[in-house]
């Protein structure tokens, strides 16, 4: 197989952990139980072919940096689970935009280097995928860097919330240019929607009525800052869609960032509550708290979906992918359970679903 090329906008927590990700397990075999990867092969592509061509980000700690040093600067917090060796490459400039509000400037130090030329870039490094990796409420780069990635011809994948896998338009421009376009919104590994979405499905399949629901989460790191501050009621609005997907029936159900807390770094503190009746009317409650690191918690969503979308290009699939996205996004085209995501990526690397 060929290798991925892939391009990355936002230098984050998210961003490094997934560079370091792709260096920790290049050796991993393909049979046997590799803890923390769910596929290290996947629609026949390993996690040492992805390569990393370019980067943007607007913070003069990464700005003109080697990537290998970009991914552990201020004020990335993640912790440090792998040795990334010099990539040699430089971290370019990105325009502002609205990427860095005045709440997210108390982290973030913008450089005055001049912007690159993002095409340019892209169609030089022969970058095929560009993965955006933005704050969640960066609402205008995140469309700057959907229409650059139209205009050098790269497939995107949307980690934000902002609606452009799930928005018609946008769909229908790659699909004119032939281009797949996978989002919105990750959904990591084991977060708490995930979580959520799980216990709801087994309450559901069990005969559990569920009367209602909320889910809470208190994070450290820019995007917690980001989605507490500035994306709290787009982020409440995105997660709680996404846990209604595996409910039947309407109750109410809220889930969305409720603080930010500065010292717990790159941590994030989930807690659950959900409310129902079982047999007979008997009451049920349940009550958990969930602790996780944030940032490599999306890093092996994100290397299926790097891979599932290369699978697309070479197939030479246009416009929003409904199975990678429900797989891995909370707000995809088409909305469904987890259980019909997985079985809708199972048939798309067969080749008997088309997107």
């Amino acid at each position: 197989m060929d290798g991925i090329k892939v391009a990355i906008v936002g230098v984050g927590n998210v961003a490094s952990a997934l560079v370091q990700g792709v260096e920790y397990y290049k050796d991993a075999k393909t049979d046997g139980d590799v803890p923390g990867l769910a596929h290290p092969d996947f629609a026949g592509f390993h996690v040492r072919d992805i390569e990393f061509v370019a980067a943007f980000d607007v913070a003069d700690t990464k700005a003109g940096f080697d990537l290998s040093e970009a991914i552990f600067a201020k004020p990335n917090n993640v912790m440090r689970f792998s040795k990334v060796p010099k990539t040699g490459i430089k971290v370019q400039k990105g325009p502002l935009l609205d990427g860095v509000d005045k709440i997210l400037k108390a982290l973030v130090s913008v450089s005055n280097a001049p912007d690159a030329d993002a095409v340019q870039v892209l169609r030089e490094s022969k970058a095929e995928i560009l993965l955006n990796l933005l704050p969640g409420s960066a609402e205008e780069a995140t469309k700057y860097y959907a229409q650059v990635a139209l205009d050098a011809g790269c497939a995107y994948i949307n980690g934000t919330p902002i609606p452009i896998a799930s928005d018609l338009e946008w769909s229908k421009k790659f699909e004119e240019k032939g281009i797949p376009l996978v989002g919105d919104d990750i959904q990591d590994q084991l977060g708490s929607t995930v979580l959520h979405r799980s216990i709801l499905q087994l309450l559901v399949a069990r005969g559990v009525r569920v009367d209602k629901s909320y889910q809470l989460d208190v994070g450290g790191g820019a995007e917690s800052l980001d989605s507490h501050y500035r994306g709290r009621m787009r982020k409440r609005g995105v997660k709680s869609e996404a846990i209604s997907q595996d409910l039947p029936y309407d109750a109410p159900l809220v889930a969305g960032s409720s603080d930010y807390v500065d010292f717990m770094d790159n941590a994030r503190d989930s807690f659950f509550y959900i409310n129902g009746r079982q047999f007979g009317g008997a009451p049920i409650k349940i009550d958990i708290r969930m602790e996780v690191t944030d940032g490599p918690n999306a890093g092996p969503i994100l290397l299926d979906a790097i891979r599932g979308t290369k699978l697309a290009l070479k197939r030479g699939i246009g416009g929003s992918l409904e199975s990678i996205s429900a797989y891995g996004f909370k707000m995809p085209p088409t909305p469904t359970t987890m259980y019909r995501a997985e079985r809708w990526v199972e048939e798309f690397l067969l080749g008997k679903r088309k997107l």
